[in-house]
This record gives C-alpha cells, structure tokens and sequence, in this order.
C-alpha cells in the first residue's frame, strides 16, 4: 500500500474526509469523521518513512508489536491507545485495512 491508497480506503468509510491539519505541511494528512471530527487516521512522513498512526484496542496494541515488525508505538502520541504502522513493502494491506477499520470504529 501506498499513501493514496490508504487515503482511498479511508474515504471508503462512511462520513469521513481528507484533512491537513498542520499550517504549511503539505505531505501529513488526517482521516476524519465528518460528524466529530475526530481523526482515525494520520499519515505522515518521518526520517523519509511512510507512517500511519491508527488508534487500536489498549489490549490488541501491544499484540501487534510483537507479532509485526512494522507496527511500533505511534509516533508523537498516546503509546497505550495508538500505533504506528510504518508502510513498507512487505506489510500486508489486509491487516493494514482492519487496523484502519478498527480505529475508525474506536473513534466514533
């Protein structure tokens, strides 16, 4: 997967929208809900990385750490709550998709 990919996914959920948050970043980007506006989603750019942060069950969070090499604890926010999944060619999109899915379900 790639950038535009997951934002195409993103938008397939419903009630949600394409957001840049930050003045003059023009690469990060947030995944919201229209109706809270609450971000399920961030998708940033660190030391040259592709990063998506997604929120995910406080008891699944650590699960996924040490099963996958590419999911580390999110980057500039609450550790427990979030993970970042660092996009690389070797993630599987599947368990990139029902991450999304689960923290657009969580921030409802």
């Amino acid at each position: 997967m790639d950038k535009k990919e997951i934002i195409e996914y993103c938008l397939t959920l419903p009630q949600t929208f394409k957001d840049q948050p930050f003045r003059d970043d023009y690469i990060s980007v947030t995944m919201k809900h229209l109706n809270n506006k609450k971000w399920f989603a961030l998708i940033m750019e660190v030391n040259g990385e592709l990063y998506l942060n997604v929120k995910t069950d406080s008891m699944y969070s650590e699960l996924l750490r040490k099963k996958y090499d590419y999911i580390i604890p999110a980057y500039h926010m609450n550790k427990q709550h979030w993970n970042t999944i660092i996009i690389r060619k070797n993630i599987d999109a599947g368990v990139v998709r029902e991450l999304i899915n689960q923290s657009y379900e969580l921030t409802k």
